[in-house]
């Protein structure tokens, strides 16, 4: 137990276990994150070449059955169904911290989630600010307070950045917490007028979800038709229809039993990530981020108070947000860094963090629904916001990446070749016997090759 004058360590290292887990959970993210990258590009020249039109026409064309109130654009289906998976394994991810990773201990969870409640405060905080000043709308209050962890690790992948797995884990983590908060948000304020039937039918399809799980009845052939009977009804509760992702994916059990390898949460979420991070995330991608660009447009980005707010939330509130209440939280808990690391660090992290692409952009559709140009204009300030925030935080990586190579080095090291790095097995006698014998063999190597002739003739030809 610690006591009250003994110091935490921030960004400690992992154990291995949950350092095996990120390293999974991220290599799928950075594949969708590369994924995610190219839609975005792709639904850019789309929408700015010759065959523009053809992308408002694929947008816009409806499919669905409209007894059932599912008549849906096929940009409406990417934004309300697809991403209901994405935040099904948000909902999986924030349920495994709570039981098994950092946010189960209260200590250790502090210093996340306060950095992410600051990191969501202080960019809507600056939306609000430039607004007043500018006289602009409101309403975007809350597009700049996402972070979108697959867009941050793709820019990380295309770096090349060794990030510790430390600061990888604090991104991961700030990234569910984030999740969470703009779910809360899009269930509060984006709530339209509800139909009470529907909204009914919804909580009972989740009753009977939960029940079916707590009784360990298997089979995919229940439970996914379920889902999207669950998905439908909460669309057409009026409750944005992502709210049904996060709650199902809550209810899932994320602790291992006796004789299990993995909890069904986390094989679960194995077998879903790939489809959510691959598929729908760049699906909505691309029938949400083709906007028009032009130079009257990037000029309006700047100039309007909404959209410059959004820029500026982005770039400035969520680097000083999340270094802030970084900051704050060591403060306050007497928690200290890690010696490996120093606060540039953590700014550089916290900059990377106004990557706000996802969740912002379905923020920004939910804010000015029925607004098609601000809409848009919103959109193209997300977009520029994060590519700023990208670029920043590249440059930032890039002067601590030698560094960062060093310490992901010394976190591989396996001399003993055992499979597990030499860091994690420093209290491990069997680990220093093995050395020893490895050292050894090299001692008596090189006992060997002293004995050896050296070829006297060098030394004979050297002066006497």
């Amino acid at each position: 137990m610690d006591s009250p004058n003994q110091n935490r360590k921030a960004f400690g290292r992992l154990s291995l276990p949950e350092r095996t887990f990120i390293a999974d959970a991220l290599r799928t993210e950075t594949v969708g994150g590369v994924l995610l990258l190219v839609a975005a590009v792709a639904a850019l020249i789309w929408a700015n070449t010759p065959l523009s039109d053809s992308y408002e026409t694929v947008s816009k064309f409806h499919i669905g059955p409209a007894a059932l109130g599912l008549d849906l654009s096929i940009q409406h289906w990417a934004a309300d169904g697809l991403l209901a998976i994405f935040f099904f394994v948000a909902g999986i991810e924030l349920k495994r911290e709570l039981v098994a990773g950092d946010l189960r201990d209260p200590k250790a969870a502090i210093l996340p989630v306060v950095a992410a409640l600051c990191g969501m405060a202080v960019p809507a905080l600056v939306y609000v600010l430039t607004n007043v000043v500018g006289g602009g709308s409101m309403d975007g209050w809350a597009v700049p307070t996402a972070t979108d962890i697959a867009f941050a690790l793709a820019v990380l992948a295309v770096l090349g950045t060794w990030l510790p797995s430390a600061l990888r884990a604090f991104l991961l983590t700030l990234a569910v917490v984030d999740d969470l908060f703009a779910i809360m948000i899009i269930a509060v304020f984006f709530t339209s007028d509800l139909n009470f039937a529907a909204l009914g039918g919804a909580v009972a399809g989740l009753v009977v979800f939960w029940l079916l799980l707590r009784r360990d009845v298997r089979g995919w052939y229940i439970y996914i038709p379920l889902a999207l009977v669950i998905w439908g009804l909460m669309y057409n509760s009026g409750v944005h229809a992502t709210i049904a992702g996060v709650a199902m994916g809550l209810m899932l059990r994320c602790s291992k039993r006796e004789g299990e390898e993995h909890s069904p949460g986390e094989h679960i979420e194995h077998m879903v990530r790939p489809l959510s991070a691959g598929l729908a995330v760049p699906l909505f991608a691309l029938f949400s981020a083709g906007v028009g660009v032009s130079g009257d447009a990037l000029a309006d980005v700047f100039t309007q108070p909404e959209t410059l707010g959004v820029v500026l939330g982005l770039v400035v509130g969520k680097a000083i947000g999340i270094f802030g209440g970084t900051w704050l939280a060591t403060r306050f808990t007497r928690a200290s860094l890690s010696d490996e690391l120093s606060w540039p660090d953590v700014f550089a992290i916290s900059t990377l963090a106004g990557i706000g692409f996802t969740v912002s952009l379905l923020i920004g559709e939910l804010a000015f629904v029925g607004d098609e140009t601000m809409t848009d204009e919103v959109k193209a300030a997300v977009l520029t916001g994060s590519l700023i925030a990208a670029f920043l935080a590249g440059i930032l990586l890039k002067l601590r990446n030698a560094k960062y190579r060093k310490l992901e080095e010394e976190e591989e090291r396996d001399e003993d070749l055992s499979g597990i790095p030499d860091i994690y097995e420093q209290d491990s006698p069997e680990y220093h016997l093995r050395m020893a014998e490895i050292y050894e063999k090299k001692a008596a190597e090189h006992r060997r090759n002293a004995e050896l002739p050296t070829g006297g003739s060098e030394r004979d030809d050297s002066p006497a």
